[in-house]
């Protein structure tokens, strides 16, 4: 296959699907603004649970999770999300 394979007609097909589902962020929780300029961090992306990197297939659907821009950016090629800070005590009881 010449060229990028997430330029073709299958990526796209997965993409579309992905996108019809509007579920929320699969990274954070939070809803994902689906209509937001492609550019923005909070607009919507395909996300690879297993990253291609680490031997994740692109066009299986159950490697897919929909992402915001942000939250794939930071989670580069774990395989996890990013595990949140831990949270301290306050000193006040």
């Amino acid at each position: 296959m010449a060229g990028n394979p997430r330029n073709g007609r299958p990526y796209r097909r997965l993409v579309d699907w992905l996108r019809a589902q509007r579920l929320p962020c699969w990274l954070c929780g939070h809803d994902i603004g689906y209509g937001l300029d492609a550019k923005h961090p909070m607009s919507f992306t395909l996300d690879h649970l297993v990253p291609l990197s680490r031997g994740g297939q692109l066009l299986d659907r159950a490697n897919a999770r929909p992402a915001h821009r942000r939250c794939n950016s930071s989670k580069g090629n774990r395989t996890a999300p990013p595990k949140a800070a831990p949270q301290r005590a306050s000193r006040r009881w």
